[in-house]
């Protein structure tokens, strides 16, 4: 059975508590899962949105994920 990518994104974050966006993204190529920028963003939009995530800005190109607690 194979999960939903969403579902592996929160799971990571989650095992975390707090990660970056090329945190993230490293620990996903390591589990063979390859995600392009824009696919990531959508991801986690999505999650923030269903109020699972909160995703801020930390420097012109990263971002911080946390879990909603």
């Amino acid at each position: 059975m194979k999960y939903p990518i969403k579902n592996i994104v929160y799971e990571k974050v989650k095992q975390s508590n707090t990660l970056t966006d090329s945190e993230l993204s490293s620990l996903l190529s390591k589990e063979g899962i390859e995600l392009d920028l824009s696919e990531l963003n959508k991801i986690l939009l999505d999650l923030e949105i269903y109020g699972l995530l909160r995703v801020s800005w930390i420097a012109k190109d990263k971002k911080r994920i946390e879990v909603v607690k």
